[in-house]
């Protein structure tokens, strides 16, 4: 990678961790699209993304934490079905080229949420159905071992849909959801071997920055529209690149 592109990589990789993490997210999704459009393996991408997510999304958790946004109720039965799963989904290979056109698709789920729901506020009605909750994460927790993504980007619209929480509860259980998914998921990949990039550690020291300005910003409000509409660009760029290219 040219010194250019570098400073463009880095850029874009510094914009979404500070946008993930502003609204809860570990942003793995976002970096898996960025890493697929400057063409990485996805034996690369699926173990950095994650380390990328701990870092990120436990920045974001407690800083939503300390605004004493988060429920442990609704986090436990999720997580106690999520976290064996990630793990079991972390330890399966996939083939290279259905694994890209996976990840094109559950890209989708954002793009949608940032162009057409960017602000979804849900009062919250009622308590969480803990079966329900159970399979909810069991599956997220598969497939976010599977694909190397913390499932937040699929947790956070069901728990705003079923009205268990509002925004900022959201954000608060997504980001410790988060983090133990991608912590078993790498798991389960490390039993089989990771490989990483040899310049992960400056991925790395650029995610936590962003994610640091981003969760800080987040608990207090932030507005960030025009953030989200161009993340849904970089989004829908490389959705259509691993759904039609591979």
């Amino acid at each position: 990678m040219g010194i250019e592109l570098s400073i463009v990589f880095y850029t874009l990789l510094f914009i979404l961790a500070f946008l993930y993490a502003s609204v809860g997210h570990g942003g793995a999704s976002g970096y898996l699209a960025l890493m697929a459009i400057f063409s990485m393996a996805p034996e690369v991408m699926r173990p950095t993304a994650l380390v990328l997510n701990l870092f990120v999304s436990l920045t974001a958790f407690i800083q939503f934490y300390r605004a004493k946004h988060f429920d442990w109720k609704i986090f436990l039965p999720l997580a106690m079905a999520s976290v064996p799963m990630a793990f079991v989904g972390g330890m399966i290979d996939i083939d290279p080229v259905m694994y890209k056109r996976i990840l094109g698709f559950l890209l989708v789920i954002p793009i949608l949420r940032f162009l057409f729901f960017p602000s979804l506020e849900v009062s919250r009605a009622g308590t969480p159905n803990v079966a329900v909750a159970l399979l909810m994460g069991g599956s997220i927790g598969l497939l976010s071992g599977l694909i190397g993504i913390g499932g937040g980007i699929i947790l956070s619209p069901l728990l705003l849909l079923l009205r268990w929480t509002d925004q900022k509860q959201t954000a608060a259980i997504s980001a410790l959801f988060i983090f133990v998914n991608s912590l078993s998921g790498l798991g389960g990949q490390w039993s089989r071997g990771i490989v990483f990039t040899a310049d992960m550690g400056v991925y790395t020291i650029v995610a936590l920055m962003g994610g640091l300005c981003g969760a800080y910003l987040g608990a207090l409000k932030f507005n960030q529209r025009v953030l989200k509409i161009l993340l849904a660009v970089v989004l829908l760029i490389a959705s259509y690149k691993l759904i039609w290219t591979g």
